[in-house]
C-alpha cells in the first residue's frame, strides 16, 4: 500500500511538473524600428522557421505549419500590396519570423491528458533585415500562450487559437511601423500567468 501511493505521489509530482511551462518573452514591449518601413520600396517575406531544439515534436512542427498558414493569409496580402505600390523605391526589407520558443499541446494530448498535459506556449522573433547593408532595422518578439485549463475545456481549441493571436500581433507590428516607427505590444499585456 505504502509503495502503491509513493508510486501515485511520484507519478502525479511528473504530471504537475509536466504543466508548467517555462516558455517567456525576454521583454515586455517592442521598441520602434530604426526607421519606419514605408522607407523601403521592396519586401522579402521569409517562410515562417523553427528553431532546431524545438523540431523534436511533430505538435510543434504542426503548429509551426498553422502559424505559416496564418502568416499566408493575414501578413503576406499586406506584403504584397506594400510591394505593389507605385512610389516603392528601391531598397529591400528582408522579413523573417522565427519561432523561438515553443510548446504546443495538440489535440490528442488534450483529449487524452486534458489540464494535465499542460499549457501551449509560443514565442516567435521576427527579424527585418535592410538587404543591402545588413543593418537589422527590427527585431521584435512576440508571446502567446493558453492555459492547462482553458485548452482542456475547449479540446485544444484555446491552443489551436493562440497560433492565431501570435500572427495578429506580428500584422499588427507591421501596420503600425509601415507609416510611423512606434513599436508595439508583444502579447504580455495583462498576463495572469507570468
Amino acid at each position: 500500500m505504502q509503495k502503491t501511493m509513493r508510486t501515485l505521489a511520484i507519478a502525479a509530482s511528473v504530471l504537475l511538473s509536466a504543466c508548467a511551462t517555462h516558455i517567456k518573452p525576454s521583454n515586455t514591449f517592442n521598441p520602434p524600428p530604426s526607421e519606419t518601413f514605408s522607407a523601403f520600396g521592396r519586401f522579402e517575406l521569409k517562410t515562417v522557421t523553427l528553431s532546431p531544439e524545438f523540431r523534436g515534436h511533430s505538435a510543434n512542427q504542426k503548429a509551426t505549419a498553422k502559424i505559416q498558414e496564418y502568416f499566408d493569409s493575414r501578413v503576406k496580402p499586406v506584403v504584397d500590396a506594400w510591394n505593389s505600390r507605385a512610389d516603392a523605391g528601391e531598397r529591400t526589407l528582408v522579413i523573417e519570423p522565427n519561432i523561438e520558443q515553443i510548446k504546443f499541446i495538440g489535440v490528442g494530448a488534450r483529449i487524452f491528458a486534458g489540464p494535465m498535459a499542460g499549457s501551449s506556449a509560443v514565442v516567435m522573433k521576427v527579424k527585418y533585415t535592410d538587404k543591402a547593408t545588413g543593418m537589422i532595422v527590427a527585431d521584435p518578439e512576440f508571446y502567446q500562450h493558453t492555459a492547462a485549463m482553458s485548452g482542456a475545456f475547449t479540446y485544444g481549441g484555446q491552443d489551436n487559437a493562440m497560433l492565431a493571436r501570435i500572427v495578429t500581433l506580428v500584422a499588427n507590428y507591421n501596420n503600425r511601423n509601415f507609416g510611423a516607427r512606434v513599436g508595439g505590444d508583444n502579447g504580455l499585456t495583462n498576463d495572469a500567468e507570468l
